[in-house]
């Protein structure tokens, strides 16, 4: 019982640290409360050279901020359930072969798809590879966003004229995306400031 009750602090910490953010609409919100994303949003500006508003609002559509999300499940003849329709999974939903690319090309070799870290890690080195393979601006949510669900070659096949709900969505996409610029824009500079800085 003893024990139970030491743990049970953890369990309360692990759950803060997985759960999505209170206010997933307002990207300052989103920072003021999870420092520690507003800390990798900038790693990763750093790093690939990709604003946090695009890649908050890609996040925002595949996952929702939620740590373990699943694509929808397949079934067999319409009503048997049969595993699930991609092997996507995590805060990027991002694929197997996708993920495993990822960590050859960034070296992130202990990296995990339910980690918020290494999935925005992982968003900044798509977009950054997008931008060098079709030549889609890290700034442009809504090509952005068809590469990341068409793949690179399905964008140059411009398999996304055949599917109208898909640029729907991607418009979705970058509407947010461009909530998120306008409002992190207006909460940057108090955000860069330290602990001690508002004293």
């Amino acid at each position: 019982m003893m024990r139970f009750i030491l743990l049970l602090p953890l369990l309360w910490l692990a759950g803060c640290a997985t759960a999505p953010p209170k206010d997933p609409n307002n990207l300052c919100a989103i920072f003021r409360e999870k420092d520690d994303w507003y800390d990798a949003a900038m790693d990763v500006q750093e790093r690939w050279g990709v604003p946090p508003h695009v890649t908050f609002a890609m996040l925002y559509q595949e996952s929702s901020f939620r740590h373990d999300a699943l694509p929808p499940r397949d079934y067999l003849l319409g009503f048997i359930p049969w595993g699930r329709v991609s092997s996507a999974y995590g805060y990027a939903q991002a694929k197997d072969d996708t993920w495993d690319d990822y960590i050859r090309d960034s070296g992130n070799w202990g990296a995990d798809r339910d980690d918020f870290d290494d999935a925005l890690d992982f968003m900044g080195w798509y977009i950054s590879k997008t931008q060098k393979l079709n030549g889609v601006s890290k700034w442009d949510a809504y090509g952005q966003y068809l590469n990341y669900h068409e793949g690179w070659g399905g964008y140059r096949r411009k398999s996304y004229e055949a599917k109208p709900w898909l640029k729907q969505v991607a418009r979705k996409v970058d509407n947010r995306a461009k909530t998120f610029s306008k409002q992190y824009w207006g909460c940057k500079d108090d955000l860069k400031k330290g602990f001690w800085d508002w004293f």
